[in-house]
């Protein structure tokens, strides 16, 4: 069996350890060196940024997010194992991890941290769909010749070389679709490289829950399990037409996905339509000062998304999900494009208040879209709000100086609600 040694690169076959240097960071699979479409995901990235350049939390817990008030944005994998989870309340999360380190996020070395990794993966292929600044499809199809080496032995040494030159690790999922490699970069983090091949796809997938699905969140698996289905083996029960008419148009990508089936070629140049960002909270909430703070955080984190991409958006988009799972979504449409935090979480809040009241509320979130290039953006100001610009300046001023002294150099108080 084809056998790649992910310490020194080293092919051999069937060994469990390195004949070449002894490491057990061995991966074994029959289809090893013939797969070539793959997820690259970053080991909880923020953390691990924060960890590089802090070597002393090396061994802690690290917390990335706002004040006690506020939620984890994320955490390293010693708070995880300690229960704390992205969108907990950070109250919860010192309650179940007292001595983890809290940091504020600094989106703007986020960003070029992202760049960096970018850079690798652009020498690999040009076949690449980043999904967010810590994750991307890589289709490496074709690149033996070009390499020298099969993909497998390429996306070994992309994360090796992660690690010594950027300082932060990820993981890896080989298969032969994008739903496989996806699932497969998850099966082993951090620093993990896991293969599905054509082989086993069956096998492999038949007892999983639906859940594994990516897109299928809490709403779409109580409409499955209302229609009995809880595992893909429950779905490949069902007639692909019966799906249709229950689903619609997802009941079609489920009969295909449940077979291993995904035609979805890694798109370099898939056109972003939006800019979104949403928050799902461990207890629901009703409080107005904490609901408030969510959505300044989010339109912060959608504008840092914009400004980074060099894009804006022409309409902002609230929307909050109830408690029974009912959702509510508004949009309103701009005179002119924008990327200013301010401007989003003041629209924003405009239609989060003529919603009314809501009851309790289990999700919020906040979007641009209608994008356009950041050179079209606001360059008008607001006519019926005159202090628009002067706010537009500052907003500008503090993203500066973020960027030579880090985010929290300047904070909103909103921002620690």
């Amino acid at each position: 069996m084809p056998a790649l040694c992910r310490q020194c690169l080293h092919s051999f076959d069937n060994a469990r350890r390195c004949p070449s240097c002894g490491s057990p960071r061995v991966t074994r699979h029959a289809e090893l060196h013939s797969l070539s479409v793959a997820h690259m995901d970053c080991d909880a990235f923020y953390a691990s940024v924060e960890k590089r350049d802090r070597p002393e939390l090396a061994d802690k817990p690290v917390i990335i997010g706002g004040g006690r008030r506020g939620v984890v944005s994320t955490c390293c994998y010693v708070a995880r194992i300690r229960g704390v989870r992205s969108a907990m309340p950070m109250f919860k999360a010192l309650e179940l991890c007292p001595e983890a380190v809290v940091l504020k996020g600094r989106m703007s070395l986020y960003v070029e941290v992202s760049q960096q990794v970018r850079a690798l993966m652009e020498e690999l292929t040009p076949a690449i769909e980043p999904l967010s600044l810590d994750e991307a499809f890589l289709d490496l199809t074709g690149t033996e010749r070009l390499h020298g080496h099969p993909p497998a032995v390429m996306l070994a040494r992309l994360v090796k070389r992660m690690q010594e030159e950027i300082g932060i690790t990820g993981s890896i999922g080989l298969s032969h679709n994008k739903f496989l490699a996806k699932i497969a970069s998850d099966l082993d983090k951090p620093r993990g490289f896991s293969v599905i091949g054509r082989a086993e796809t069956q096998d492999f997938l038949s007892d999983k829950p639906v859940g594994i699905i990516f897109g299928i969140g809490a709403v779409g698996q109580e409409s499955l399990r209302k229609a009995g289905i809880h595992t893909i083996s429950d779905l490949r029960r069902w007639d692909r037409r019966d799906l249709g008419r229950r689903f619609g148009s997802m009941g079609d990508r489920l009969w295909h996905l449940a077979r291993g089936e995904d035609r979805r070629a890694v798109s370099r140049n898939r056109p972003v339509k939006s800019i979104s960002k949403e928050t799902t909270f461990n207890e629901n909430t009703d409080d107005a000062d904490i609901l408030d703070g969510h959505l300044w955080r989010l339109a912060e984190q959608v504008s840092d998304r914009a400004k980074a991409k060099g894009m804006a958006g022409r309409v902002v988009t609230m929307k909050l999900k109830r408690a029974d799972f009912s959702a509510i979504t508004r949009r309103h449409a701009l005179s002119e494009p924008t990327q200013m935090a301010d401007r989003i979480y003041r629209e924003a809040r405009a239609l989060f208040d003529a919603v009314g009241r809501t009851g309790q509320v289990r999700l919020i979130g906040v979007g641009v879209s209608d994008l356009v290039a950041a050179d079209q953006a606001d360059r008008a100001g607001d006519l019926l709000d005159p202090q628009a610009g002067k706010r537009a300046a500052a907003e500008r001023a503090t993203d500066a100086i973020r960027a030579r002294f880090g985010s929290d150099a300047i904070v909103k108080g909103r921002a620690l609600r």
